[in-house]
């Protein structure tokens, strides 16, 4: 066996392994920090602590007077006026029990690909499966009992306002009739950012004291959950610089808190960061002021299957007579990347863009995308941009490329001399590596340089991979034909005649999807066997077996990946083989692509003579 076909079975070798390892037994993309304090008793202001929040806050009756369980919270939501929210991007309401915005969903994404699908639904009311909502209020401090603050099933009433949209602000007031007035003024942008004043006013000739809060809260897991390891669904927490992400699965296993009866973990954060819940593609978070402290309080209920994170923030003196208040944001939205890179370059909310699941290969995945989607804003079409970004990092790459494809032409032109070494060296492996290495060394030539720029596509490929899966410009991006989801697998199928026939391919999850293949994994199974044939097959039956089988097997292997990330690899073979022909070509060696493509077809007798 040659070096050079030890070298391409080697890389052959190296590639499956990696795909194997990333696929099956790769660690969780992002490690989890953990700079938590759990159960703390001081305030984050270094006074006296915050009185804990009502037990299980969005549902618990037993630490407020008006609230009765889930049933009580869920007639009282209800039964409830509501205040319409219509944005641009938006539309739901808000509900007066309790001021929760718990009702929302997203203009111009679609659960499915029809036309008449229904929009996306971010949050949902209490009573509802999976209720899913944003709330907002006030912890009592200094003696202050939960009787003079709002809770969860507070009736406010519309003071001001009438539909919450841009430029249109909406404010809840409630008297406790104690002397204390509370107030929330809610504001949205034309995405998907909205405002929360809260403010209280102090008409009693005592001062009071008492810490803003906000809480995200589900119930339950998501029905649409993932759980697949590349991507990070549940808790998503930046805590001054420091990334934390938390699977729902691991909440339970959060310290138990006697003080608020439930898993918690704490941290306190000094200037900047935000907690909220991520799903594959869509986000809800609380974010304080820049700059403000606050702490971040992630909490898993087991007795009703509630997840809950939560922002607490310094408690405020408000004098007699005094009017105190504290503004906080709220994202609930899409990912979008160029509208998360907005807020947190104009908004100031500090590292935004990593509320996004880059992965380990962050260098490569950001950078990748960037160009990905500044392609698809020049061209217009996702598909072609795809093959765009093919263009380019061939073009990046293409120095080493040359190198590789030229030293591999003179490897060729060194195969007579290497059988006259191996004749001369016979068993003696140790004479053949001296003299093989003898040969390299005169010649200036690296056996091992055609390995590189194929394991140099190993990660790009992955990070590809993560891009197209994760972010959401990929979702429902259209191509061309019946390829209008290039973040789903090839749509086509020998089954439809590649779809031509009005009937839909095989689940890619079946058995049957590998039997009827689309034309996209087609397509790569042939471009790969292609660039098998700018050289001639191996004298060595077992090396010609392996390499004639690999091409099929990518095929199958790719076949049920992501239609886009299938384009990227016809794209890379296609340009690869362009790019290689040339280069051996410049180098005086012309390749016989159908010569090797006819001696493929032709029988070799068992006992390897070549005649017939």
């Amino acid at each position: 066996m040659d070096d050079q076909n030890k070298n391409l079975i080697l890389a052959t070798a190296l590639s499956f392994l990696v795909i194997l390892v990333w696929f099956l037994l790769f660690p969780p993309e992002e490690p989890v920090t953990d700079p938590t304090v759990s159960g703390a008793t001081q305030g984050i202001d270094g006074t006296e602590a915050t009185a804990p929040l009502p037990n299980a806050l969005p549902i618990d009756g037993a630490a407020t007077a008006t609230a009765t369980g889930t049933e009580g919270v869920a007639a009282a939501v209800e039964a409830a006026a509501r205040v319409a929210i219509d944005t641009p991007r938006l539309r739901g309401s808000i509900s007066l029990a309790g001021g929760r915005i718990d009702d929302l969903s997203l203009v111009g994404y679609r659960e499915e690909l029809a036309q008449d699908s229904p929009a996306v639904t971010l949050l949902s009311p209490v009573g509802l499966p999976n209720a899913y909502y944003a709330l907002y209020g006030w912890a009592p401090a200094g003696g202050l009992g939960f009787d003079a603050v709002p809770v969860p099933t507070t009736e406010w009433r519309l003071e001001r306002g009438d539909v919450l949209s841009p430029g249109a602000p909406v404010t809840l007031v409630w008297d406790n009739g104690q002397g204390l007035i509370f107030r929330r003024t809610i504001s949205v942008d034309e995405d998907f950012l909205f405002s929360v004043e809260q403010s209280v006013e102090n008409t009693t000739d005592a001062p009071v004291r008492m810490a803003p809060y906000g809480v995200v809260a589900r119930h339950g897991e998501p029905q649409n959950l993932k759980n697949f390891f590349i991507l990070h669904e549940g808790l998503i927490a930046m805590a001054d610089g420091e990334l934390t992400e938390t699977n729902y699965d691991d909440m339970p296993d959060f310290a138990y808190s006697e003080r608020d009866g439930a898993r918690v973990e704490s941290v306190d954060v000094q200037g900047n960061g935000w907690i909220g819940f991520t799903d594959h593609y869509w986000m809800t978070t609380l974010i304080p002021a820049p700059g403000s402290p606050f702490r971040a309080v992630a909490k898993y209920d087991n007795r009703r299957d509630i997840y809950q994170s939560e922002v607490i923030l310094p408690t405020l003196d408000i004098a007699a007579g005094a009017t105190a208040s504290v503004t906080s944001q709220l994202f609930a939205g899409a990912k979008e990347w160029e509208t998360i890179r907005a807020y947190q370059n104009q908004g100031g909310i500090d590292r935004f863009l990593d509320s996004i699941d880059w992965g380990w290969f962050y260098f490569l995945t950001k950078p990748i995308f960037a160009v990905l989607h500044w392609l698809n804003a020049l061209i217009g079409n996702m598909g072609v941009s795809i093959i765009g970004l093919t263009l380019i990092i061939k073009a990046v790459l293409f120095p080493l490329a040359y190198k590789s494809y030229v030293s591999m032409a003179k490897m060729k032109e060194l195969q007579p001399e290497m059988e006259k070494i191996k004749e001369r060296a016979g068993d003696d492996r140790q004479k053949l590596q001296q003299e093989m290495m003898a040969l390299y060394k005169k010649e200036k030539v690296n056996p091992a340089s055609g390995c590189l720029p194929i394991l140099l596509q190993i990660p790009i490929f992955f990070s590809l991979y993560k891009v197209i899966f994760v972010t959401i410009e990929l979702r429902h991006a259209p191509f061309f034909g019946p390829f209008q989801d290039l973040s789903a697998p090839d749509p086509t199928s020998l089954l439809n005649l590649f779809g031509l026939l009005p009937w839909d391919a095989p689940d890619p999850a079946s058995i049957m999807a590998l039997i009827f293949i689309g034309i996209l994994p087609l397509l790569l199974g042939i471009s790969m066997w292609l660039q098998q044939k700018l050289n001639p097959a191996p004298t060595d039956p077992t090396q010609a077996m392996i390499f004639a089988w690999m091409p099929w097997v990518f095929m199958f292997m790719l076949g049920g990946f992501a239609s886009g990330l299938v384009v990227y690899w016809i794209a890379n073979n296609t340009i690869t083989f362009s790019q290689q022909y040339l280069i051996m070509r410049s180098q005086g060696y012309k390749p016989d692509v159908f010569g090797n493509i006819r001696s493929s077809f032709k029988r070799k007798p068992a006992d390897g003579s070549g005649k017939k």
